[in-house]
C-alpha cells in the first residue's frame, strides 16, 4: 500500500472502506477514491493499452483529459478511471486488450511500428488491388479498431434536462473563477458557477497555498443566495447567443447565460522524450493531486523535471510525502531563483540546470518505469514528475470567436476574445500567480457587470495581468530510435508529424486529418503546442503562422443519453379521451397524441372498421380531430402574412370563406397543409396537420422576425377541440341540436366557416370535405368538448350516428384521393408532383418556396403522385413503401392503400414515372414477397369524382 496519513486526502473517508475489482482481481479502496487512485493506492499502475501499439499505459493528469485511464465498466465504455469513483462490488476491466491487460498478445505491435507508418492505409488500400485488399484487411481492421464495448443489453438510465437562465455563467472553480461568482453576485447578478470537479477551488486544493484561503472564499460563497453552485458539471461547449450545455452526471442543464466568465484554467503540458509514456512518468499535477486529493505516494525515487518555481512546489509535495527526490533536471541555464526552488535547497535536492530528461527505459513490458537518462547518466526511479509549462485551456475560448495566438519571446499560448458577452479570467486569460489571478477574475466580472448595468460592489484592481515571465521551451527532436510520443491517445511520434509534412501535409488542419494527431479522446490538450512547434519546425515558419486547430464542441466526451433526455414518450390526451374509452374505443399513440383507432371488439377490427366507413357514406359519422393545429393569426397584416407563407392567396380571401392551404419549405417542397378561415379582416383562424403544427408556430413566428408585419399569432392546439360531423345526414343532426348558426345550404355553403353557440357551446364551424361527404367541422373550448360530443351524439341517435377512428377516417380519404402530408408526400416533394397545381397562386409576387419550385419546374419532373385500381379479385396486394417499377428500375413506390368497402376493391396512392401518369396506364409494382403485379392508373378521386357529395 502507498498510502499517506492525514492530513493527506482530502477527498477520501478512511472510515469507509469500498471493496472493487480490476481485470478480476480484487482491490480496496476509501470512499471518495476514483479508480485511479484506489489502483494507484494498492499498486497497480498499468490501467490501459495504447491504441495503436498496445504499449502499457497509466496515469499522466489525473483530470481525466486523456485516454491512458480509460477502462470498461460493466454497462459503460470509456469511462475515465481519475474522474469515476469507486462503488461497493464494481466491476473494473481494462480495454483495447487481446487477451489480458498483462499479458496482451497485441502488444506485439509495438515491434512491427517501422512497417505502420503515419497514413499507411491511405497508401495500402488503393491501385488496382484495392477490392482485394479490403475484403482481407478491413474486416481485421475494423476488429481492431475503437477501445471499449457497448453493451447493447445494458440495464435502462434515467437522463434528465432542465432549462436553465442566469445573468452570469462562471465556467471554472478555481481562484478566479471564484472571485468572479464572489463579486458578480454580492453585485445582485443572478450568478451560476460550475466546475468539473466534485469541489470547488481548483488549484487552491492540491497546490502549495496559504490553507485558510480557500475556506474564506467558501464562507462568503455560502453567504450569497444569488450565488448557486453545480459541482461535477461538465460546461461541453459554447454555442450562439451564450447558450451553453452544462451536464451534471446523466442530468443536462440547457443554459442561457446573458453574461459568461470563462475561467477554465491551463492545461499542463508532457516532454517529449524517448518512452515518455511509460506507466511512473506523469504530470507534476497529477502526482500533486494524488497526494494532496487522495493520500497516495505516487512513487519511492523520483526525478523532476522543472521548469519554473511552481515546478519546484511539486517536488515540495513530494519531499513533504515521503518520496525520495533524486535530483531535479531543470532545462534552464539560470536566472532568479524563486521561493519554491530556495526552499528546495535548503532542504537537500539535487538540482542539475541546464540538463534534461533524454530518455526513460521501464521494467520488464514496459509495465512501470525503471530509470531515465539525464544529461547522460542514468538515474534509477520509479517516478518522473513532469512540470515544464502549461497552455490556456482554449477550446471554450475558441468555440466563442476567440483567436489563439504565440509569443515567441515568452514562449506561451495567448488567448484573445472579441469585445461581447464572453471574457476570460484566470490561467487562461494569462494570469500565472494567485493575486493575479483573482485580480483577473473580479475584473472579468466588473466587465460583465459593468454590461448588465449592474454597479460593481468592491472595485476591480485596475492594472492588468503581470508581464509573462518567458517561459523554457524545450527543443523537441526526434530520437533515432523512436517512441517519442507526441500524442498518446493516437501513439504518434515526433517523425510522423515530420514525414507528414514531407508528404506535402504543411497546413496543420491537412497533418491532424492525415495523421489523426489531436482526434482522440484528449482532442489534442497534450499535443497540439507540441504539433505546432513540429510543423512550425519543419516548414519554417512560426508557431504562430502554424497554429493550432480548430475547436469545435463537445469539449468532452458525452453521452448519447444525455443527449436524448427522457426516454418516457410523451403522451397526450384529447379532452374526449374518456368519451372514447367509454365507447370501448382502441386507442393507437399518433405521434404523442392517443387516437381512437376503431370502436369495438378488438377481435373484430375490420368489420368494425368497414362498418364505421359505411356509417359515413350512407348516414353520419362522428370524428374527433381535436389533435389538428390550430392557429390564430390576428392583426392588420393578417392577410398578407398568410400570402407570404402560403401558396394560395388570402390576402383578398372573403370575410366569412374557407380556403385550402398549402405550404411549402424554401427548398420548394410541401411541409403542410390545412385550411385557412377568415373570421374578419384582421383575423384567420388556421388548421395545420397533427405532426406538424409544432413546426408550422415556429416557423411563422421565424419568418416573421424576418418580415415584421403588424401579426400575432397564437397557438390554439390544446385550447381547442374539433368535431368532424359528416355524412349524408350530417346536417340533419346538427338542425336538431340548440343553435343559433343556419345550417341550411344556402345559408352555409361548402367551404364556408360561422361562428356561433351550439348546444350552449361557442363554436367556429366550417363546412369542409375530407371524407368527400357533407362535413362540418365545430372547433370550441376543450373544457366544453364533452359536453358537446355528447350533446351531438343525442342528436345523431335517430339518424343511426356512429363515432368513428382513426383508420375509417384514413380510408374515407383515401377513396377520395386526399393526401397526408408525410405519408402521401416526403422531404422533396412538389406540388406538381402531387398534381396540386391548382393551389399555387400564379398571381402573387412572394411567397416561401415560389422561387424555388418555379426552378425546379425548369428542371423537369421525374414523377407523379397517381391513383392506382386494383381489381376485385386481386391475389396480391402491394403494402405501403413498395416500389413502382418501370424498366426493372425503382422510379416511385406506394404511398398510402387499403381496401375500400365503398368500392368493393382496394385503391392506392403511388408514385410513378411521370409518362405513366396518364390514366388507364399500366404500371408494375414489386409486393412485399417479390412477385411483380400490373396496376392500372386511375384518376385520384375513386370515389365520387365530381364533389357532388360533399357540395350537397
Amino acid at each position: 500500500m502507498t498510502r499517506l496519513p492525514a492530513p493527506f486526502g482530502s477527498r477520501i473517508d478512511r472510515s469507509r472502506r469500498i471493496r472493487f475489482s480490476f481485470e478480476g482481481k480484487p482491490f480496496e479502496g476509501y470512499a471518495g477514491d476514483s479508480i485511479a487512485s484506489a489502483l494507484a493506492a494498492s499498486g497497480q499502475w498499468v490501467l490501459s493499452r495504447s491504441f495503436k501499439y498496445h504499449r502499457p499505459r497509466g496515469i499522466l493528469s489525473m483530470t481525466g483529459a486523456d485516454a491512458n485511464t480509460l477502462v470498461q465498466l460493466p454497462f459503460e465504455p470509456n469511462a475515465a478511471a481519475e474522474r469515476t469513483p469507486i462503488s461497493e462490488g464494481l466491476q473494473v476491466s481494462a480495454q483495447n486488450v487481446n487477451g489480458s491487460l498483462d499479458r496482451d498478445r497485441d502488444a506485439i505491435m509495438d515491434r512491427f511500428g517501422r512497417f505502420l507508418p503515419v497514413g499507411f492505409y491511405y497508401r495500402t488500400f488503393m491501385g488496382p488491388r484495392r477490392d482485394s485488399w479490403l475484403k482481407t484487411w478491413e474486416p481485421i481492421i475494423r476488429r481492431k479498431a475503437g477501445l471499449g464495448v457497448v453493451d447493447t443489453k445494458a440495464p435502462h438510465r434515467h437522463f434528465h434536462k432542465t432549462h436553465m437562465h442566469c445573468d452570469v455563467l462562471v465556467v471554472g472553480a478555481g481562484p478566479a473563477g471564484l472571485s468572479a461568482a464572489i463579486a458578480a453576485a454580492q453585485a445582485g447578478a443572478d450568478v451560476v458557477l460550475c466546475d468539473e470537479n466534485r469541489e470547488i477551488g481548483g488549484s487552491l486544493t492540491y497546490g502549495r497555498h496559504d490553507p485558510a484561503f480557500l475556506p474564506g472564499l467558501l464562507s462568503r460563497i455560502e453567504a450569497l443566495s444569488n450565488l448557486r453552485v453545480l459541482t461535477g458539471t461538465v460546461c461541453n461547449g459554447w454555442y450562439e447567443d451564450n447558450w451553453l450545455p452544462l451536464i451534471e452526471g446523466d442530468r443536462l442543464h440547457r443554459t442561457r447565460a446573458r453574461e459568461v466568465i470563462l475561467a477554465t484554467g491551463a492545461i499542463e503540458q508532457p516532454a517529449v522524450f524517448r518512452n515518455n509514456d511509460l506507466p511512473g512518468i506523469m504530470l507534476g499535477g497529477a502526482t500533486q493531486r494524488l497526494i494532496r486529493h487522495y493520500g497516495v505516494r505516487p512513487g519511492q525515487k523520483a526525478v523532476v523535471l522543472a521548469t519554473g518555481d511552481e515546478a519546484y512546489g511539486v517536488v515540495l509535495d513530494l519531499v513533504e510525502a515521503g518520496v525520495s527526490v533524486m535530483m531535479v533536471a531543470d532545462p534552464t541555464s539560470g536566472g532568479q531563483t524563486g521561493p519554491f526552488e530556495a526552499v528546495s535547497h535548503s532542504k537537500g535536492v539535487a538540482i542539475r540546470k541546464a540538463v534534461t530528461v533524454e530518455a526513460a527505459e521501464g521494467t520488464a513490458g514496459n509495465r512501470h518505469l525503471a530509470r531515465v537518462r539525464v544529461g547522460g547518466s542514468w538515474i534509477d526511479c520509479d517516478l518522473l514528475a513532469v512540470s515544464v509549462g502549461q497552455v490556456p485551456a482554449w477550446q471554450l475560448p475558441c468555440q466563442a470567436g476567440g483567436k489563439v495566438g504565440y509569443d515567441a519571446a515568452t514562449g506561451t499560448m495567448k488567448l484573445r476574445l472579441p469585445t461581447g458577452p464572453v471574457h476570460l479570467a484566470g490561467a487562461v486569460a494569462g494570469a500565472d500567480d494567485l493575486q493575479d489571478a483573482i485580480n483577473s477574475g473580479r475584473r472579468a466580472a466588473g466587465s460583465a457587470l459593468s454590461r448588465l448595468g449592474h454597479a460593481v460592489v468592491e472595485e476591480p484592481p485596475a492594472d492588468g495581468p503581470k508581464s509573462a515571465q518567458p517561459r523554457y521551451a524545450q527543443p523537441i527532436v526526434a530520437d533515432p530510435k523512436g517512441r517519442d510520443f507526441v500524442d498518446f491517445d493516437e501513439d504518434l511520434q515526433v517523425k510522423d508529424l515530420q514525414n507528414a509534412t514531407k508528404d506535402g501535409y504543411r497546413e496543420i488542419e491537412l497533418v491532424k486529418r492525415f495523421t489523426t494527431v489531436g482526434m482522440g479522446p484528449s482532442q489534442g490538450r497534450h499535443s497540439a503546442l507540441a504539433t505546432a512547434r513540429i510543423v512550425a519546425e519543419a516548414t519554417g515558419r512560426t508557431v504562430g503562422e502554424v497554429g493550432i486547430t480548430t475547436a469545435r464542441p463537445p469539449v468532452g466526451p458525452e453521452t448519447l443519453g444525455v443527449l436524448a433526455g427522457h426516454h418516457e414518450p410523451l403522451e397526450r390526451r384529447t379532452a374526449l379521451h374518456a368519451r372514447h374509452l367509454a365507447l370501448n374505443a382502441v386507442m393507437k399513440p399518433v405521434g404523442a397524441w392517443w387516437r381512437p383507432y376503431y370502436y369495438g371488439d378488438a377481435r373484430s377490427a375490420e368489420k368494425a372498421i368497414r362498418e364505421e366507413i359505411l356509417a359515413v357514406r350512407e348516414g353520419v359519422g362522428l370524428l374527433d380531430v381535436s389533435t389538428l393545429g390550430k392557429l390564430e393569426i390576428r392583426g392588420p397584416d393578417a392577410g398578407e402574412f398568410l400570402d407570404r407563407l402560403y401558396t394560395m392567396a388570402h390576402a383578398n380571401q372573403a370575410t366569412g370563406r374557407v380556403r385550402y392551404c398549402l405550404m411549402l419549405n424554401e427548398m420548394g417542397s410541401v411541409v403542410d397543409d390545412g385550411v385557412a378561415y377568415r373570421i374578419a379582416q384582421d383575423r384567420f383562424y388556421v388548421t395545420a396537420t397533427t405532426g406538424a403544427v409544432a413546426r408550422v408556430y415556429a416557423d411563422m413566428l421565424f419568418w416573421n422576425t424576418q418580415w415584421r408585419l403588424k401579426v400575432d399569432v397564437l397557438n390554439l392546439t390544446g385550447a381547442f377541440s374539433g368535431l368532424n360531423v359528416t355524412g349524408p345526414k350530417a346536417r340533419s343532426v346538427l338542425e336538431a341540436l340548440d343553435s343559433d348558426i343556419d345550417f341550411s345550404r344556402e345559408a352555409f355553403p361548402y367551404l364556408s366557416g360561422r361562428e356561433g353557440v351550439v348546444a350552449g357551446v361557442p363554436v367556429r364551424v366550417m363546412r369542409i370535405g375530407f371524407t368527400g361527404e357533407l362535413s362540418f367541422e365545430l372547433h370550441g373550448p376543450s373544457s366544453l368538448a364533452p359536453a358537446l360530443w355528447d350533446a351531438v351524439m343525442a342528436a345523431g341517435r335517430p339518424h343511426g350516428l356512429r363515432p368513428y377512428g382513426l383508420e375509417a377516417s384514413r380510408i374515407l380519404r383515401l377513396e377520395k384521393g386526399h393526401i397526408l402530408i408525410g405519408q402521401d408526400t416526403d422531404a422533396i416533394t412538389t406540388p406538381d408532383e402531387l398534381g396540386f397545381g391548382w393551389a399555387v397562386s400564379k398571381k402573387k409576387p412572394f411567397f416561401v418556396g415560389k422561387r424555388s419550385i418555379e426552378m425546379r419546374a425548369r428542371l423537369g419532373q421525374a414523377r407523379k403522385l397517381v391513383g392506382l385500381r386494383f381489381p376485385a379479385n386481386a391475389r396480391n396486394i402491394p403494402g405501403e413503401s413498395c416500389l413502382v417499377l418501370r424498366g426493372g428500375a425503382a422510379v416511385g413506390q406506394v404511398t398510402s392503400v387499403g381496401y375500400s368497402p365503398s368500392l368493393g376493391h382496394h385503391v392506392a396512392l403511388a408514385y410513378v414515372h411521370v409518362d405513366d401518369q396518364a390514366e388507364g396506364s399500366r404500371v408494375t409494382v414489386k409486393c412485399r414477397d417479390g412477385e411483380l403485379v400490373e396496376v392500372a392508373v386511375a384518376g385520384h378521386a375513386f370515389f365520387d369524382p365530381t364533389n357532388a357529395r360533399q357540395e350537397m
